[in-house]
């Protein structure tokens, strides 16, 4: 059985590191990168500038849950349908 967890190296503040995360975290990374015009690079040297603890993988993940979490909370309910 293939393993959902999917390594990737990356370039982060110039030096290359690998970064282990589920497929659905790195599509989240990619869609969170353009829509704030940066590369992917940017973006995790960002995060990991940013983290208090932990190894990176975890501070990602926790960047894109919450990331999406106060997207859907912002969107507010969902809207009735009509009819």
């Amino acid at each position: 059985m293939k393993s959902p967890v999917v390594k990737r190296s990356i370039v982060v503040a110039g030096h290359k590191t690998s970064v282990s995360l589920e497929e659905a975290f790195w599509n989240g990374m990619k869609e969170i990168s353009g829509l704030r015009d940066m590369t992917l690079s940017e973006l995790v040297g960002e995060i990991d500038s940013n983290r208090q603890q932990g190894n990176l993988s975890s501070a990602i993940r926790l960047f894109v849950l919450d990331y999406f979490r106060t997207r859907a909370m912002g969107a507010g309910p969902d809207p009735k349908p009509q009819g």
